[in-house]
């Protein structure tokens, strides 16, 4: 028999399947289809402090083997995800909760964590550093070492549940962001977030989308995730949990080769609503067929980067 099992900062999980955020909404859609119950954890729509619309329509656009979305963060803000959203979702699902929180200034993230602590159901605090920094001028808090550990300190400073800080691809070394997390104090790492893309009607002339641009997800980013979490695992000793275009069993099994402790899926959720319960039925089957008894065996089995990539 396979085990399956893995660790996220001393909480297990039956699986290293979660549905990441932004894809799963409160999991309400999700149980009315499959017992959500086999997950091995949920990360739940990413909320910040005051309720989002978020972007005007059109905020959606499919590509080659992704798609683009611009959906602005929506949600009915931090109270309401508390007081109704989180309380709905325990009665269906009984497995660690990831709190997967967003803002605009370092005081937003401390009033989300803060209040998330508070918040039995929540295991892990997810902090999303690719929102702008409206305080000075747009710029997001993922790209920058500085900005990446004074929201990761400020954070961490407020609460004692494990705090996963969400990176964004969209920067030239994303292994120096990392390690400043670590050094702020983070507990683990998710990644990778969506790549900044964009795309054009050829008869209008006009973006597709009403942003002009947004996240592009999916399969065609697989590689580079799998880059950047092998790049970032070899650089950090606290644990990362992998995403980036993972649909599939094997992929999964990549994502971990490459020093994932986990994996979250998700624009695949978007395409099958079954995609994360197929994955978790098939894995023993998959890893048996590949002589895996455990996927502790297998992580970060390629070992360090033998030669420099220029």
């Amino acid at each position: 028999m396979v085990d399956i099992k893995v660790n996220l900062s001393g909480i297990e999980l039956d699986n290293p399947i979660i549905p990441a955020s932004g894809t799963f909404g409160f999991g309400q859609e999700f149980a009315e289809l499959y017992d959500i119950n086999i997950l091995g954890a949920a990360a739940f729509k990413g909320t910040t402090v005051e309720p989002r619309f978020g972007n005007p329509l059109p905020r959606v656009a499919e590509c080659t083997a992704g798609v683009l979305n611009a959906v602005g963060l929506q949600n009915p803000g931090l109270d309401a995800v508390i007081n109704e959203e989180i309380p709905n979702l325990a009665k269906i699902f009984h497995k660690p909760l990831i709190a997967n929180i967003s803002g605009f200034s370092i005081e937003d993230y401390v009033k989300c964590a803060e209040a998330m602590d508070k918040v039995k159901e929540v295991s892990i605090i997810e902090a999303n550093i690719s929102c702008p920094n409206v305080k000075k001028g747009g710029m997001a808090f993922g790209v920058s070492p500085e900005a990446a550990e004074e929201v990761t300190k400020a954070v961490k400073a407020v609460t004692k549940k494990p705090v996963y800080i969400k990176l964004s691809p969209n920067v030239t070394d994303i292994v120096s962001i990392a390690k400043a997390c670590e050094q702020a104090g983070a507990d683990g790492l998710s990644l990778i977030n969506t790549l900044l893309g964009m795309r054009i009607d050829v008869k209008t002339r006009k973006p597709i989308m009403a942003n002009t641009m947004g996240g592009f997800s999916g399969p065609a980013v697989f590689p580079v995730a799998i880059r950047m979490v092998y790049q970032v695992t070899q650089a950090v000793d606290i644990p990362v949990i992998g995403m980036g275009g993972v649909r599939n069993t094997l992929d999964v099994l990549e994502m971990i080769m490459a020093g994932a402790t986990a994996v979250q899926i998700g624009a695949a959720n978007l395409v099958d609503p079954f995609i994360c319960k197929e994955i978790i039925e098939a894995l023993p089957a998959r890893m048996e067929e590949y002589g895996i008894e455990s996927l502790d065996e297998i992580r970060g089995c390629v070992g360090p980067m033998k030669i420099d990539v220029e």
